[in-house]
């Protein structure tokens, strides 16, 4: 038997072997279209190719594209588990060519394929073409040696496939299997062709023609081929089952279902296995291309569809979590071909794990309530709004679970009842936001969330993506269209840009929107989680519903993500290195630095200091993986994790580990975006530690590209300094101690020639003085003489004098310095405080301080130096 690998294997290596290009599946978040909530065929990732915005090295490709149905237009949620091919997940097989071959290659390729590599046969296939297309009718028949009853010209949409309502389209030809008379059914085109005999396993479509508009279609220069194949269909053909459930890897999955549930495989909780198997899987992939169980957007579909599994898995009587304990079994069937899996399995498994638990808690109850109140439903009666609204609101039951519960009672939901119940709510909780305290303008950003919901944040994994501008506030006013050379505040449906939140910077970037671009200076997140872009309009203008590439400045993200990632190993280095009290009391990371605040109460020594460094290097060095996990907060906290001062948690939180051999160094709660190891930051470096308040310290560190560029500074001044001392970089220290030594030996000198100086000059004690009032005063003013040494010379010239008053007033750069001293035998008639304070309002100061014998004083004005020291001789007079 061939099992669903050996498949997609063959089907690769046949389209690799005839000159295409295997291409790896591309996430299931779509990047490249604004308007798919999920990856839902092959083509998605190549849609740009096709319309000619990207060229790549390669024309032919070929896929195995994991795709998702469970959002949007494209919904096949409520009816897996009860028919035999509906899926949310399911993989695409497809072969692309750009411009390369068309028709005849793509029948050609596409028959020799299925009945020579997997050996269909010829008896039991026909095909569809669209009702005009000649040449792709002629081909099979040439090809296939088909007669005319085989090929079936279909008139409608069904064979001719389109892009959207302008851009590529072309005619399609489908490949059918009949699977023998004994099932009913007829062939496509007639009227039974509902039934299940023949089924459609390849669609090949010739991207023939470019509709302009409404009315106009024309060739395209380069017509392209774009096929798809649902791998689950092909193989239940290959492995000789009607039904995509009992293919080999659907039942392994069901079969560990059933093992971890104890309810047999194929009893009376089939379908509920069945639901299962296929949420286990979109659910698991999910979350390992970036989308986390929320209630907004991509999120809330994926809780909509854990939780429809989970409802399952308690009907089947399972008191404990279920799917969490299944993702060993589908990692391993599918996680050679999509290692993703096999890299997040820990984030799959806490995050099944945590959204189960949590469920649980409220599932009996939500469940009791509903069954009490379909008890009082009369025959054929819906379910009223308000309560479908309160399972919603108060046991986190989405809409869609509630009709599901009951569509096997034959019940339905008063749908526009739940919708009002739902819009009362959101006018109350506006109300209750309104009257908060927060800036009148900002209440426009609730009206952009209620009417468009939040942002979906793309950035954890790249830093491109495809978006649909949904609001444009210019002078706090939403507007339709801005101007070049306006500021403006642009809100797009999906973004990689990263809003400033738990200390991380914003983005920056350019936001292209056809011929225009955004500049964008700075993204904030507004009420928790709308992402706005906050730049310039360039180059035309750009208008609300318009496409936009956004794309985030890497080079900026990438020295931010360094510097967050050295922040949480910052946090555990010191803790390790200074005790347990060390708490984060703020921060700020950025793509030139990071501060860090945190809780110590003195200044850390340069050995402290020296071991946290090379601890954060450390583990720079052994590169290790950073990884995430989705846990409830008690939980997380309970565990270890440290929570980031001034960033809000929800009840589910990221959890942000770093470390190596399976011990953890850093555990933090954190919503921001961080390298994939360790050694991406390259180095970590402290430049400085600082007070900030009483208690708190403040550390700034570099790390990256950033560490470069403060070496390089750093180096440039050590070569400056050695150069202008004439000695090697290496004998700095020994020549600017002795250039220290040198500078006090000589201040020691200078300060003994000033003082002898200021001493000099005849007199009693051989200092320059005067009798006044039989006093002897000595007053002199000094040029350049430091401050500090004024006291020193006054008691030197008071020894000398024996008796006396002495008044030394120094300038230096404009301003003057006074000191006035007398004798301890006169200070009970003459008190130099009175004295200073007469001289210091002579150079413009205002008064002096000190003691009877000693005082000083200063003022802004040395031009009257002089002066001051004629009115304390006059006041002695």
């Amino acid at each position: 038997m061939q099992t669903a690998n050996d498949i997609r294997r063959t089907f690769l290596d046949f389209f690799a072997k005839n000159g295409h290009e295997i291409v790896q599946s591309s996430p299931l978040v779509p990047r490249n279209d604004p308007t798919l909530m999920f990856t839902n065929a092959g083509m998605v990732q190549f849609k740009n190719v096709f319309t000619g915005v990207e060229k790549r090295e390669y024309t032919r490709a070929t896929t195995a594209q994991k795709c998702v149905r469970a959002g949007g237009k494209h919904n096949d949620l409520d009816n897996v588990g009860y028919t035999a091919r509906h899926h949310t997940f399911f993989e695409m097989l497809g072969n692309f060519s750009f411009g390369d071959y068309f028709k005849d290659d793509a029948i050609r390729l596409a028959w020799e394929l299925i009945t020579k590599e997997f050996g269909l046969s010829k008896e039991r296939l026909l095909v569809t073409v669209y009702h005009d297309d000649d040449h792709a009718f002629d081909t099979w028949k040439k090809v296939a040696g088909f007669s005319d009853d085989r090929i079936i010209r279909i008139p409608t949409s069904d064979n001719f496939w389109a892009m959207g309502d302008t851009g590529p389209c072309g005619p399609c030809s489908e490949i059918f299997f009949d699977h023998g008379d004994h099932i009913p059914g007829g062939p496509p085109g007639s009227p039974d062709q509902d039934g299940d005999r023949f089924i459609e396993i390849w669609n090949l479509v010739f991207m023939q023609f470019e509709q302009v508009d409404k009315d106009t279609r024309v060739a395209l220069p380069k017509p392209s081929i774009d096929t798809g194949m649902g791998l689950e269909r092909l193989a239940a053909v290959l492995q000789g089952k009607h039904d995509n459930y009992d293919i080999d890897l659907m039942r392994s999955l069901i079969v560990a279902s059933a093992n971890a549930s104890g309810a047999d495989a194929d009893g009376p909780y089939k379908i509920s296995h069945r639901v299962v198997a296929d949420h286990l899987r979109s659910s698991c992939f999910l979350i390992a291309d970036g989308v986390l169980p929320s209630n907004e957007g991509r999120g809330y579909v994926l809780r909509r569809i854990m939780r429809r599994a989970m409802r399952h898995a308690h009907l089947m009587g399972c008191t404990e979590p279920l799917l969490w304990k299944l993702v060993p079994a589908l990692v391993t069937e599918m996680g050679q071909a999509y290692p993703e899996l096999v890299r997040a399995s820990a984030l799959i498994t806490e995050t099944l794990k945590l959204e189960e638990t949590r469920f649980k808690a409220t599932l009996d109850k939500g469940l009791k309530l509903l069954d009490e109140e379909v008890g009082k439903l009369a025959s054929g009666a819906a379910l009223a709004g308000e309560v479908a609204f309160k399972l919603y609101d108060t046991y986190g039951f989405p809409l869609d679970l509630t009709q599901d519960a009951l569509k096997s009672k034959g019940l339905g939901v008063d749908t526009d009842g739940f919708n009002a119940a739902m819009d009362r709510q959101r006018a109350e909780a506006r109300k209750a936001w309104a009257g908060s305290g927060e800036a009148a303008t900002e209440t426009l950003w609730f009206e952009v969330k209620e009417t468009h919901g939040a942002s979906e944040f793309l950035g954890y994994d790249t830093i491109e993506a495809e978006g649909k501008i949904v609001a444009l506030v210019e002078d706090g006013k939403l507007v339709e269209a801005v101007h070049p050379g306006h500021e403006v505040m642009l809100v797009a449906n999906q973004t990689p840009f990263y809003g400033e939140s738990g200390g991380q910077m914003g983005d920056a970037g350019i936001v292209t929107v056809g011929k225009a671009r955004v500049v964008v200076k700075d993204t904030q997140k507004k009420l928790g989680d709308l992402i706005v872009h906050m730049g310039t309009v360039e180059g035309g203008p750009v208008a609300v519903g318009e496409d936009a590439h956004l794309a985030v400045d890497a080079e900026r993200r990438d020295a931010t993500r360094a510097h967050h990632s050295a922040t949480h190993l910052l946090h555990a280095a010191l803790r390790n290195a200074l005790g347990e009290h060390v708490t984060q009391k703020g921060s700020q990371v950025g793509p030139d630095r990071l501060r860090f605040d945190f809780a110590h109460p003195k200044a850390m020594s340069p050995d402290e200091i020296r071991v946290v460094e090379h601890s954060v290097n450390r583990e720079i060095r052994r590169n290790q993986d950073v990884t995430t996990k989705l846990m409830g907060q008690e939980e997380a906290i309970k565990a270890g994790a440290m929570a980031l001062f001034g960033e809000k948690y929800g009840d589910e939180v990221r959890v942000v580990s770093m470390g190596d051999n399976g011990v953890n160094f850093s555990v933090e709660l954190c919503g921001g975006t961080h390298v994939r190891r360790t050694g991406d930051i390259g180095a970590f470096k402290i430049v400085a530690e600082s007070a900030v308040a009483a208690g708190v310290r403040r550390i700034e560190a570099v790390t990256a590209g950033a560490f470069l560029t403060w070496a390089e500074e750093q180096a440039e001044l050590v070569a400056r300094a050695a150069g202008a001392l004439k000695v090697a970089p290496a004998e700095l220290p020994a020549r600017i101690a002795q250039l220290q030594d040198d500078r006090r030996k000589l201040e020691r000198e200078l300060a003994d020639t000033r003082k002898a100086l200021a001493t000099g000059g005849g007199g009693q004690g051989g200092a320059a003085t005067k009798v006044v009032n039989g006093v002897t005063f000595a007053g002199r003013v000094l040029d350049g003489v430091p401050a500090k040494d004024l006291k020193g010379m006054a008691d030197e010239i008071k020894k000398q004098m024996g008796s006396g008053v002495v008044a030394l007033l120094s300038t230096d750069g404009g301003k003057a310095s006074l000191v006035v001293g007398v004798t301890e035998d006169l200070t009970g008639k003459i008190s130099a405080v009175d004295l200073v304070k007469i001289g210091s309002e002579a150079v413009g100061g205002k008064g002096g301080g000190g003691r009877p014998d000693m005082a000083q004083a200063g003022g802004p004005d040395a031009a009257n130096a002089q002066a001051a020291i004629e009115k304390i001789e006059a006041a002695l007079a």
